[in-house]
């Protein structure tokens, strides 16, 4: 895992933990590298993250690398949402750590009937990304809500497989933290 990540965790207005991701890793006007985001994402694989809020142990296995950067979904995104979900991959220990909620649903496809034999989860988690000025001050941080897909596996462990459904949130509870007269964290 990369060391150099600069992630905190911080409660917004409602008390509702979201993973700050200081810096903007993965940049494009027209369009991703997913194949830098495919290469970065190798680094978490092999290690395992617990979520607070039902001691959950959630393993980061070979297969996330392809899914997450080849999936239906990642491919129709476009502007923010592809960066947000590119950008994403820096806060995921945290992003498994403050995930909320447990969504079970039964595997009805055979193609996954070995990498999840015993179903999927789904756990919902808020990440924010900054927004900079022209001159390279932090304006303010977009928040959004994710949804991690989990697979049960034969092994009888769970693994992170994708994070899906990545909405702007209408409402930004994170603009207190925009630091107006300093450059960006990095």
């Amino acid at each position: 895992m990369e060391e150099s990540r600069n992630v905190t965790v911080v409660k917004d207005a409602d008390g509702k933990d979201v993973v700050l991701i200081n810096s903007i890793k993965f940049k494009g006007k027209r369009s991703i590298d997913w194949d830098d985001v495919r290469e970065y994402l190798k680094t978490f694989v092999g290690t395992s993250c617990q979520i607070e809020s039902t001691g959950d142990w959630i393993f980061i296995g070979n297969d996330l690398p392809n899914e997450y950067t080849g999936s239906e979904y990642t491919y129709g995104l476009k502007g923010a949402n592809a960066k947000a979900k590119a950008n994403a991959t820096q806060g995921i220990p945290e992003l498994i750590n403050t995930a909320k909620g447990t969504h079970f649903r039964e595997n009805n496809e055979e193609k996954h009937y070995r990498n999840a034999k015993y179903g999927w989860y789904r756990y919902d988690s808020h990440f924010a990304l900054p927004v900079f000025k022209e001159n390279g001050d932090i304006e303010r941080y977009n928040v959004f809500h994710a949804s991690l897909i989990v697979r049960h596996s034969e092994d009888n462990k769970l693994y992170l497989y994708d994070i899906l459904d990545i909405k702007k949130e209408t409402s930004n509870p994170l603009e207190h933290l925009a630091v107006h007269d300093k450059k960006p964290i990095s």
